[in-house]
């Protein structure tokens, strides 16, 4: 019997989260369950929340307006409490991740972990002790910046050593190459391949398409295959085997 996906509600508190961590906070997050809500809070007429906006959108996070009624009052805290218990009592949830660095917060991780909940913490290294030990699991979000950083140079790396280029490609050369081009799907291919790969480095491409399905909208039918398997068997930096008869494949980088 497959056992049930685990469902997390993510919360942001915009003025206290940098935007640079979320895409790292979501891969960290893949491994525990899948985030079924996705909302962040601010004051959206703020020029200061504007870097924001376009990772909003690209990860399907919901934005949650919420004025500035008086100055230096944070309006978004008591909006973040009040949210987070509407969803708790209206969800089936596991646990909550709430990314912020303000301490205000601590009665919240508390309350969400009394009634049986996970609270995954995500903020920065000036994060109060109180609140970070509220938590069931707390992570510096200046950590998950510097490995987007690494692997986004990695990424172009690979993209840069192993990319075929002809002058007049062939339809089969044109497909992967817009594979290739795809730098944030071979980014998500790259950390795939690193977290299903078996002791002796190939990875079932079964387990590695659960992978791509759970952390991305993809599918191979974009780029003009029919399955993943042929995607990856044209992919250069790949090489693939068969086992059991050719019913099952295997991929590793070469």
């Amino acid at each position: 019997m497959q056992e049930k996906k685990k469902h997390i509600a993510m919360l942001i508190d915009c003025d206290n989260a940098s935007p640079y961590a979320i895409k790292g906070i979501l891969k960290e997050l893949s491994k525990y369950g899948e985030v079924i809500v996705r909302q962040a809070y601010g004051n959206w007429n703020s020029q200061q929340l504007a870097p924001w906006m376009e990772r909003l959108l690209e990860h399907s996070i919901k934005p949650i307006q919420q004025f500035d009624y008086t100055k230096g009052k944070n309006a978004t805290d008591i909006a973040m409490v009040i949210d987070a218990m509407d969803i708790m009592y209206t969800k089936d949830l596991d646990g909550f991740a709430l990314v912020t660095s303000d301490s205000d917060f601590t009665p919240l991780a508390q309350r969400l972990m009394s009634n049986g909940l996970t609270v995954y913490g995500f903020g920065e290294k000036k994060t109060p002790k109180a609140f970070i030990n509220s938590c069931s699991q707390f992570i510096y979000t200046e950590n998950l910046e510097r490995e987007e950083k690494k692997s986004k140079s990695r990424t172009e790396e690979v993209v840069k050593k192993k990319r075929i280029t002809k002058k007049s490609p062939s339809e089969a050369e044109s497909k992967i190459d817009r594979v290739l081009e795809d730098e944030e799907f071979i980014d998500l291919l790259l950390t795939g391949l690193r977290k299903t790969a078996g002791e002796n480095g190939w990875v079932n491409v079964s387990d590695l398409g659960q992978y791509l399905s759970n952390n991305s909208a993809f599918s191979p039918v974009n780029y003009g295959y029919e399955k993943l398997g042929a995607l990856l068997r044209n992919i250069p930096f790949l090489e693939s085997k068969f086992e059991n008869n050719n019913s099952i494949m295997y991929v590793r980088e070469k």
